[in-house]
């Protein structure tokens, strides 16, 4: 099921994606980018500081890792309980940021007070220097370090029999792409860890057809076409369009529409959060149609108005998309 829309070559912005996001493709095939600011992490819980960080390498060859962030006075769930945990997947196009990029700090502390919950941010390899699915296995090996981590935060603070997979935008593509893998065995035994669902907020999709949305928002001020379209080029396998499994999920022959059949006979519900303001708007909607579709239990929360990646520059839109994902949350740990 492919997405109707217009070819690629059309209503295209005349603008340069590289110097719209400050970044030069190097003789290499390198990307040298801006210097982004970094949150450092804090665990001393005598600082005056709404949450406490700290990281836990994954695989030092690959220079990947993960954040812990848990309120500084813990609130436990259920009397004796411990809090739901969240893996996090950075947006960014797949090429920018990091899972302590300082942009993401009233994200995170949203979501870490207002849930309450555990977060662990994961830090994946960035493209072109690793394309797709470089970050698909940084995810999946991230989880088996959350799984059998002797840390003592996720061991004393976090309830790993409740765990959610959430990303923005391309970490969007990453949660739902790393709960595809985890449900057809990418992890054949992911105990004590389990899985709940996915939270997926305007995830980063795309095809080789532009949808009415992304035509209409060619020129959006966030996330033009023409940024979207080095993205992807940059992120994908070389050779491979749009329309692949990667990048478009919702192609007649993609498989993962077969696994979607799997998420479905394991229970777990799935949050797919928009808005009307973002040119993907449209990918989201045709993505929850195939889920439906294939029985999968998917909840929308589609708003009017916001840009992509609002929820990073508005705390109120910060705080709306934290309550939403609550609810999300209690509903799926009653229904279980």
């Amino acid at each position: 099921m492919s997405s109707s829309g217009h070819s690629l070559t059309q209503a295209v912005p005349a603008s340069d994606p590289f110097e719209l996001l400050g970044v030069k493709l190097n003789p290499d095939d390198t990307l040298s980018r801006p210097a982004f600011p970094d949150m450092p992490a804090m665990s001393d819980p005598d600082l005056p500081i709404p949450i406490l960080s700290k990281d836990v390498p994954v695989n030092h060859s690959r220079r990947t890792w993960f954040r812990v962030l848990l309120p500084r006075d813990p609130v436990r769930g259920p009397p004796g309980g411990k809090l739901p945990l969240v893996v996090f997947f950075h947006g960014g196009g797949f090429i920018l940021f990091s899972a302590a990029s300082a942009v993401l700090e009233s994200l995170f502390e949203d979501l870490v007070l207002l849930l309450p919950a555990v977060v662990v941010s994961v830090e994946y390899r960035l493209a072109p220097e690793h394309r797709l699915p470089a970050a698909y296995d940084d995810a999946l090996e991230a989880l088996e370090v959350i799984r059998t981590t002797k840390d003592e935060w996720i061991s004393t603070y976090a309830d790993l029999s409740n765990c959610y997979l959430m990303g923005g935008s391309s970490g969007g593509n990453i949660a739902y792409h790393t709960g595809l893998r985890v449900a057809t065995g990418g992890l054949n035994d992911l105990k004590p860890l389990n899985i709940r669902g996915l939270i997926l907020h305007q995830p980063f999709f795309g095809g080789m057809k532009r949808t009415e949305s992304e035509l209409r928002l060619s020129h959006d001020r966030m996330l033009p076409a023409v940024v979207t379209d080095l993205m992807w080029e940059l992120a994908l396998p070389i050779g491979a369009d749009r329309d692949h499994e990667y990048c478009n999920p919702t192609t007649d022959s993609n498989p993962g529409l077969a696994a979607m059949e799997k998420v479905r006979s394991l229970g777990w519900r799935v949050l797919v959060a928009g808005s009307s303001g973002d040119p993907l708007i449209d990918r989201q909607v045709e993505l929850v149609k195939v889920m439906e579709e294939k029985g999968v239990s998917v909840v929308s929360h589609f708003i009017d108005g916001h840009c992509h990646g609002a929820e990073l520059s508005n705390r109120k839109v910060s705080m709306i998309l934290a309550r939403v994902i609550k609810d999300f949350m209690s509903v799926t740990t009653m229904g279980c």
